[in-house]
């Protein structure tokens, strides 16, 4: 977005010209794997100098939606998640959990800034956001749930989770680079699952490499692992991966870094507003980026539309 500040310009202004205690940033100084700890006061500064005063960091993982629920309570009307896609998904969980008007915006510092990307701010440094904030108007957007929570971007099982927690032990890359890097690992080691769905193709799907469920179109940072998906359409986008050889495993990584991987002979996807899942055992899933256990093997996903409100840029949703 580098020509967001002229975007913004031309932007009539419709929100909070004057953001002051309306606004509460919640900051995750762990985000990015600590990188953007060394940014928090320029972050700062860039709101304070148009009168946010209210800031709030993250000691403890898990500790964005509890900061969340206060603010809202004080009366927050803006919520902006300093961090990753972790961070954007409590502090969403929160606004919505809360059944709140609030709207949340993001100053990207994570790893893949999936979110990020899905409402067009993947690029835009602090002073844009502060901005965007007081010149735009909030959108809404759809959510997934699972298990009692909710997901912005996708909920992923199988290959998907065991590269997220193979991610986890990688600490001497940043960025889209460490899933890259572990996906590639995973691509010769991982045994795949057996799963059955009630919606899409026959009911015993057999054994897969991976299944997602995506509300945007990104995974991982470098992934457009749901090119099609919408925040704004009412579905989310179920992708299954037929397991196969290491050939065909590398042929569909290659895919899903383009987005082109839904040609592929082995893939079978589509959209539905809700889908249950059953598997062998309660399985490990990725949500929103964090690695998380599954309550029971049948899980029920389904697309909440239109309760979220967000700030994205101009013209990104449609």
């Amino acid at each position: 977005m580098g020509g967001s500040i002229a975007i913004l310009a031309a932007a009539p202004k419709t929100f909070f010209a004057d953001l002051n205690a309306r606004t509460f940033l919640i900051m995750n100084p762990a985000a990015g794997r600590g990188g953007i700890r060394a940014s928090l006061p320029a972050i700062r500064e860039a709101f304070a100098s148009r009168g946010v005063t209210e800031f709030q960091e993250t000691t403890t993982a898990g500790e964005e939606a509890i900061l969340a629920q206060r603010a809202i309570a004080a009366g927050a009307k803006i919520l902006v998640a300093v961090g990753g896609d972790g961070t954007c998904s409590q502090i969403a969980n929160a606004i919505v959990a809360s059944d709140s008007s609030c709207a949340l915006a993001v100053v990207p510092a994570g790893t893949g800034n999936d979110f990020a990307k899905t409402i067009g701010v993947q690029r835009c440094r602090p002073e844009q956001i502060a901005e965007l904030i007081s010149r735009v108007t909030p959108s809404r957007i759809d959510v997934g749930s699972i298990d009692g929570r909710y997901f912005l971007n996708s909920c992923g099982f199988g290959f998907d989770a065991s590269v997220l927690d193979a991610s986890n032990r990688v600490t001497f890359l940043k960025g889209d680079a460490v899933y890259i890097y572990s996906a590639l690992k995973q691509l010769f080691s991982y045994k795949g699952l057996e799963v059955s769905a009630d919606r899409i193709g026959p009911r015993h799907l057999g054994r897969m490499l991976m299944v997602t469920v995506s509300n945007g179109r990104y995974l991982g940072g470098a992934f457009r692992i749901a090119p099609h998906a919408s925040v704004t359409d009412g579905k989310l986008d179920v992708c299954f991966f037929n397991d196969s050889n290491v050939f065909q495993r590398v042929r569909l990584f290659a895919g899903a870094l383009r987005g082109a991987h839904l040609g592929l002979p082995s893939v079978r996807s589509g959209a539905v507003s809700e889908l249950t899942l059953t598997f062998s055992t309660a399985p490990a899933m990725e949500l929103d980026g964090e690695l998380r256990v599954a309550r029971s093997p049948k899980v029920r996903l389904t697309c909440v539309p239109q309760v979220l409100s967000v700030i994205a840029a101009p013209g990104v949703l449609r």
